[in-house]
């Protein structure tokens, strides 16, 4: 193959796997209210790892990734809102679909593929009611990943038998993102760095998102987000109890990589801690006078004193 050394390709490679790690933090430290002047401090950070781990000059700034997506596992009105999401993370350079085109109830997918450039890729099922696409899908992302030429997969499934598949691409030191209906099995969502459920990426007739905003009294009755809320902004927290917002989104974000404020209905990390009312809220104006922080305090602190 043409072009630059082998090891020179992975480490540029690795180089900006270490970049959109730092990115997803960056993210959800904006999610979580973080202000103008600290983020452009996150960014000088990031810039000097860069220094440190040059890349080349020559190669785009964004991620090359492989979006590879189930066919017999995915709907079509997801599409759209399925390739904005992947843009946020890098360029889709490969966009290809799997299944038994010769059935029926892919026939919408036809317009959908045409339409945003996404290549199908035939596999006949050599059994009734037993599935091939899975393990062609397999053969595949690992024939991509063998290329040293992507930093990341975006894998659209709900199967299960796409788990080892996604542990395996991040023993390459690659990043994973999952995409998947939320009964997708546990498993398969921990194995992925980050993993958004599609119900989120639907939208209504009118362009409103297709998840509600949930009440506060729904919001309490979820033990396990309380349980998760909370314990981020213990981790977060200084002694007097209180965690700057953006703190507690980059700690939720190494917990549970299927966490996303839009499951709930809200757009950001600081409308969902809000509406579950389950914490007290501090606005500090910063001594340029204009920008301000965010930090959160468990409620049950004040009653502890």
């Amino acid at each position: 193959m043409a072009g630059r050394p082998q090891h020179e390709r992975i480490w540029s490679r690795n180089c900006k796997v270490i970049f959109a790690q730092a990115l997803i933090e960056y993210q959800a430290a904006t999610a979580g209210g973080w202000s103008h002047r600290e983020r452009q401090r996150l960014k000088g950070r990031v810039l000097e790892a860069h220094e440190e781990h040059p890349m080349n000059v020559n190669e785009p700034s964004q991620n090359r990734l492989a979006v590879l997506i189930d066919a017999d596992n995915a709907q079509p009105s997801i599409t759209e809102g399925l390739l904005s999401e992947v843009a946020k993370y890098g360029v889709a350079s490969v966009k290809r679909i799997y299944g038994d085109w010769t059935t029926p109830s892919l026939s919408g997918w036809k317009s959908v593929l045409l339409e945003h450039s996404i290549h199908p890729v035939q596999q006949f099922r050599y059994t009734v009611g037993k599935s091939a696409t899975d393990s062609a899908m397999i053969i595949d992302a690992m024939d991509l990943l063998y290329t040293k030429r992507f930093d990341g997969f975006c894998l659209v499934s709900s199967d299960s038998d796409f788990t080892r598949l996604a542990s395996r691409i991040r023993e390459e030191g690659l990043l994973v993102y999952g995409f998947g209906e939320k009964k997708t099995p546990k498993a398969f969502v921990s194995a992925c760095d980050k993993f958004i459920f599609t119900e989120v990426l639907r939208l209504k007739d009118n362009a409103e998102p297709a998840v509600q905003p949930k009440t506060a009294n729904q919001l309490k009755g979820d033990a396990k987000l309380a349980a998760l809320l909370r314990t981020a902004v213990e981790a977060a927290s200084d002694d007097s109890g209180w965690a700057h917002l953006g703190a507690v989104g980059s700690n939720i974000a190494k917990q549970a990589p299927e966490f996303d404020p839009r499951n709930y209905g809200f757009s950001k990390l600081g409308e969902l801690a809000a509406a579950i009312k389950l914490f007290d809220f501090d606005e500090r104006v910063h001594i340029d006078g204009r920008s301000k922080s965010i930090y959160i305090r468990d409620k049950r602190k004040i009653t502890e004193k």
